[in-house]
């Protein structure tokens, strides 16, 4: 399927793509084919004035099992085996909504509905190409926005520092896979988000490149070639994932791929966080977040918690 998107693209037909987190299953669409797939995606979308129940119900993982998964991670840290991994894990959560409601109600930049598998209401791009430069916006690091001096604070740990510095060096080498002239255009700023029952601050740069003119030709291979999306895998990247297999156990599907759509001239993608699965046992909530040698097990726990939310 990613040479089917080549193809799309070269043809400049407006196209919509997704893939689950490891890459290994893609799908695309031409544009005016999505209704007959029952999917419905919005990129910007006006924000909506409907009431919405922001915080669903759940049950999370005890604080004693994930913190066994974190000092999994402490051990591999330590081994020199990894720097940073993003751990997930799945929560049960109870709504009274369908994923079809969530998604029309949910206030987010990115948002994305595959019929009534999953849902998700991202605020994180991947990739967007204009005019032959590619960019990349890599999310790390969150914080109530309530806490005093919230912002000096994220900034200032050096924790956070170390854990989003290793993402920019990732996403900077990742690009440098498929462009040239890669260019850190501006390094960790800050941008607040809504979550019903409390504001978060979120740290992001943007990192840049330049791509060859004839890029539509082969935009297919050089999506596969930089998944997983390295701001919720990582560093380095191919062993982390394998050690992320082993130590969170469980599936993450879709959760944390990509999705996005070529308009004809550009192509927009973003990353599948704060995402909602239908399973055999009702809904869940898959979240998570970066462990670095400096993390602590309550901090990370708590953040993961924070990040179950409806927008």
């Amino acid at each position: 399927m990613y040479a089917r998107l080549s193809q799309l693209v070269s043809q400049r037909i407006p196209t919509f793509f997704y893939s689950d987190f490891k890459g290994d299953i893609f799908h695309c669409y031409t544009l005016d084919t999505l209704s007959e797939h029952d999917i419905e995606f919005s990129f910007h979308g006006k924000r909506s004035h409907t009431n919405f129940p922001h915080t669903p119900q759940y049950n999370p993982l005890d604080f004693e099992k994930f913190n066994e998964k974190f000092n999994q991670v402490q051990e591999h840290i330590h081994a020199g085996n990894t720097y940073l991994l993003n751990l997930t894990q799945p929560t049960p959560i109870v709504t009274n909504n369908t994923l079809s409601e969530i998604y029309s109600m949910a206030h987010a930049p990115y948002k994305l509905r595959v019929g009534e598998r999953f849902v998700c209401f991202s605020p994180e791009a991947f990739i967007t190409i204009e005019d032959n430069r590619i960019h990349t916006y890599p999310m790390k690091g969150t914080i109530d926005a309530d806490i005093p001096d919230a912002i000096d604070k994220i900034l200032n740990n050096p924790k956070e520092l170390a854990e989003h510095t290793m993402i920019v060096d990732l996403l900077r080498n990742d690009l440098a896979i498929i462009a040239n002239d890669i260019c850190v255009e501006e390094f960790r700023y800050i941008t607040t988000i809504e979550t019903g029952n409390k504001r978060l601050h979120q740290v992001s740069s943007h990192i840049s490149g330049q791509l060859k003119k004839d890029w539509k030709e082969t935009i297919g291979e050089k999506i596969q070639a930089i998944l997983p999306a390295g701001s919720i895998s990582g560093t380095p990247k191919k062993k982390t994932c394998e050690l992320i297999e082993i130590i969170e156990g469980y599936e993450r599907g879709y959760f944390s791929g990509i999705f996005g759509y070529f308009d004809g001239n550009n192509l927009y993608s973003a990353v599948s966080i704060r995402y909602i699965e239908q399973t055999e046992n009702g809904l869940v909530y898959k979240s998570g977040g970066g462990i670095t040698a400096d993390s602590t097990p309550q901090s990370e726990y708590q953040e993961l918690l924070d990040k179950i939310y409806i927008p």
